[in-house]
């Protein structure tokens, strides 16, 4: 009666019913089975009921979290007599009790991302009709990665909530890492790492398998022969986060990136940090996050340290008055080593940095890698459309400024 009067009220109210579930027949071949329990079911009924052997035999499957995906096995003296895969809740039709195995068993497994694998048997016979799985969290998430490229090397950096086991394998055209119980946060869902990519690192694509996470990296178009992999480990203090990194050394990374990027620096004038080069640099500065910032541009043990001081003291000598200055009027020597690494320290707050780094990066690479790396330098773990959403703010700014001074000064070019 109570049914009857819900329906009413939903069929008026216009309202959507709740979702039952699929229903999945997990039912298995070959012929039912026989044996001297058929002969005294209906003596037994008198006691059981008659539904016990020959009422429809269903068991309904829930999870938590829920909509997990669960796989169905019908096995039958340790052989799989069948198999399905459902998304909870599901409801399993099962044979009739009086046409089943004594022995017969349904191994109910239960898979969501982001949680551990749980397992559970009901053998057909029970009266067992409800099975709820409650999956508990993975131990460990990543929270972020971070790639950079700069002279023929990259970094692939792993930011995790606790100490990451991992495995590496090679493969021809890139390689994979296996990140062992783990999961992936919210923001690093499905498509945001494509975006991460550069002259060794083409693409970078992630997926649950298991409790696993496996990142799938395929090599770039600078990738000559077969690079080689270095792996290191940190600490990321002020987040509370491990870091694993693979270093890919490429080629011609060695004295002869050394020598280009000396060269490259040398090519750098006054123009390239000051006048609406400067209002690209305040403009792109203003967009980004200052401690992401920091943490790109301040020394912290990565391959692009040595190469960062060397561009920082380059700022120094084409700025006004051959000095570094940061955004609160300090000002600092390039040629004294002190001054220079108390500027380093406080790099992302260096008027004209960003700009040179930009002029930098397009002197040593193509057109259509210079925003990748450029990314990768300043904010490897920005998602890459919103990197170029304010590098294309910046250039526009400095694109306006150049049109205004072009309006002020007839003939004239800047620079």
């Amino acid at each position: 009666m109570r049914r009857a009067l819900l329906g009413g009220l939903i069929l008026v109210l216009g309202m959507t019913p709740p979702a039952r579930g699929e229903r999945v027949h997990l039912l298995p071949d070959g012929p039912d089975h026989w044996s001297g329990r058929n002969v005294f079911a209906p003596f037994t009924s008198l006691f059981v009921g008659p539904g016990y052997w020959y009422g429809e035999r269903t068991i309904e499957v829930k999870t938590t979290p829920p909509e997990a995906i669960v796989d169905l096995f019908y096995v039958r003296m340790g052989f799989q007599k069948r198999f399905e895969q459902a998304e909870a809740p599901v409801t399993i039709v099962l044979p009739k009790r009086i046409d089943a195995n004594p022995k017969d068993v349904v191994i109910v497994r239960a898979f969501a991302e982001g949680y551990r694998i749980r397992e559970t048997t009901v053998k057909v016979s029970s009266r067992t009709d409800e099975v709820l799985l409650e999956m508990d969290p993975l131990p460990n998430v990543l929270r972020a990665v971070a790639h950079t490229y700069f002279a023929g090397r990259a970094s692939l950096a792993f930011l995790t909530q606790e100490a990451l086991a991992l495995r590496v394998q090679e493969r021809d055209g890139g390689f994979s890492v296996a990140l062992h119980e783990t999961a992936r946060a919210e923001e690093l869902a499905d498509g945001a790492l494509r975006g991460i990519g550069g002259p060794l690192v083409g693409s970078l694509e992630a997926h649950q398998i298991g409790e696993d996470l496996l990142v799938q990296v395929e090599y770039g178009p600078a990738v000559g022969g077969k690079p080689e992999l270095r792996s290191r480990q940190g600490r990321d203090g002020i987040r509370d986060l491990h870091v694993y990194a693979l270093d890919i050394i490429g080629p011609g990374s060695g004295a002869e990136a050394v020598t280009r990027v000396k060269a490259a620096l040398e090519r750098i004038r006054t123009a390239d940090v000051a006048d609406c080069a400067a209002v690209f640099d305040e403009t792109l500065r203003e967009g980004l996050d200052p401690a992401a910032l920091s943490r790109a541009l301040t020394p912290s043990g990565q391959f692009t340290d040595p190469y960062l001081r060397a561009a920082l003291r380059r700022l120094g000598e084409v700025s006004q008055g051959g000095v570094i200055e940061l955004l609160d009027g300090s000002r600092f020597q390039p040629d004294v080593p002190i001054h220079l690494s108390a500027a380093q320290d406080q790099a992302p707050s260096a008027r004209g940095y960003l700009a040179l780094l930009r002029a930098l990066v397009a002197l040593l690479e193509p057109a259509d890698q210079r925003s990748a790396v450029l990314h990768g330098l300043l904010a490897p773990e920005l998602p890459a459309e919103e990197f170029a959403r304010l590098l294309d703010r910046a250039e526009t700014a400095e694109q306006g400024c150049r049109r205004s001074y072009a309006k002020a000064t007839p003939g004239e070019v800047l620079p």
